[in-house]
């Protein structure tokens, strides 16, 4: 197979860097002779992250524009004349035979220049209701790649193809670990495990309402991984000081072990996040965050409810609802055995493989042009 130059961009999370690199490191694993650039906004996290899994990163002075008024949307216009006139410098020195989106800033003026170059282009929407850049990008491109079923409201059905969310392997690769989770994270053999988990920076809602709850684990022996986030670390350390069935930790550096050990998992409703959730197949409890577009997070945890695959918990409604509905699990194994097997069952295994081949194809057709 002749290799491809390939554009990933996109950003501003690390729902749309992780999957951004999984494709990337699916396209280098069925041929190390490719060639990827990423593009991303300055400022943001893709800007360290993507170098820190080995890939090259060009930076547009791209943001969004803010739907109430604000001195941040006076720039906008200025921003983004001049994220087009670079990206169409990086498209004439790079080459590429491709371009992807998977979302955020950066992605919309990168695939804007692309498209009107006759470069083919292929977006990746993680979520059930898409991005306001996908939506602006979809008439554009040759290919959506999307994660849940009724996409064609918003997108042209001939473009979808459903192959789920790129996922980090090494997150996922649980089996044969809880003996070794065990002993990473202190844990006893004999006690059932919630691991508790509000993405990288942490949630406060779900951090007071476990720290509300810290007794109740205590009473029903059950232990808790907490990850917190680096704001709250300290207030959660001194209030579970007294608990030794609690672990607080503001960051996990080993998802893997943390998965493997985890009989119910309590976390916000990413896209990647549940799709994590569902490949590793453990009984959940959702809180979304309200404080995402279109409140999409809520979505995309409903397109699991909607099965009987998983438990929603308003952040509104966390600080009441949240231990009734762990120990709701705790105590009915029949009921968590359900919520496990219908959260198995929503799986799509090697996306990023099945992505990668559509780039490669779409890379390719171009290349006989």
């Amino acid at each position: 197979m002749h290799s491809i130059r390939a554009i990933i961009s996109g950003g501003g999370t690390g729902g749309h860097i992780f999957p951004a690199i999984a494709i990337a490191n699916a396209l280098k694993k069925i041929n190390p002779e490719n060639e990827i650039l990423f593009v991303g906004a300055k400022g943001r996290m893709e800007m360290e992250k993507v170098p820190a899994a080995g890939y090259r990163i060009e930076g547009l002075w791209i943001s969004g524009f803010q739907r109430k008024l604000t001195l941040d949307n006076l720039s906008f216009p200025f921003k983004l004349i001049s994220s087009l006139y670079k990206a169409a410098r990086i498209i004439k020195t790079f080459k590429p035979n491709v371009a992807v989106g998977v979302g955020g800033y950066a992605s919309g003026p990168l695939l804007q220049q692309a498209a009107s170059k006759n470069i083919p282009c292929l977006i990746q929407e993680q979520n059930s209701y898409p991005g306001i850049t996908n939506k602006i990008l979809a008439s554009k491109v040759q290919r959506i790649c999307v994660a849940y079923d009724g996409m064609d409201k918003y997108f042209d059905a001939t473009k979808i193809v459903k192959y789920g969310n790129p996922v980090r392997d090494e997150m996922l690769a649980i089996a044969g670990k809880r003996n070794d989770a065990l002993a990473f994270f202190k844990l006893n053999t004999s006690h059932k495990v919630i691991l508790v988990v509000g993405g990288s920076l942490g949630a406060r809602t779900i951090n007071q309402s476990i720290e509300a709850n810290l007794k109740n684990f205590a009473d029903t022996q059950t232990q808790v991984i907490w990850q917190t986030g680096k704001a709250y670390y300290q207030t959660a350390v001194a209030a579970a000081k007294n608990f030794s069935n609690v672990v607080v930790v503001d960051f996990i550096t080993r998802m893997d072990l943390a998965f493997a050990v985890a009989d119910i998992i309590v976390s916000r409703a990413g896209a990647s996040t549940l799709s994590e959730l569902a490949i590793i197949g453990k009984p959940a409890i959702l809180i979304p965050s309200p404080n995402v577009a279109e409140d999409h997070q809520t979505k995309n945890a409903q397109a699991l409810v909607k099965h009987n695959a998983a438990i929603l918990v308003t952040d509104t409604a966390c600080n009441s609802q949240l231990w009734p509905a762990i120990n709701n699990v705790l105590q009915d194994d029949l009921l968590a055995e359900q919520l496990s097997k219908n959260i198995s069952a929503m799986a799509l295994h090697n996306a990023a493989h099945h992505i990668a081949i559509e780039v490669i194809a779409l890379a390719q057709k171009q290349k006989v042009q």
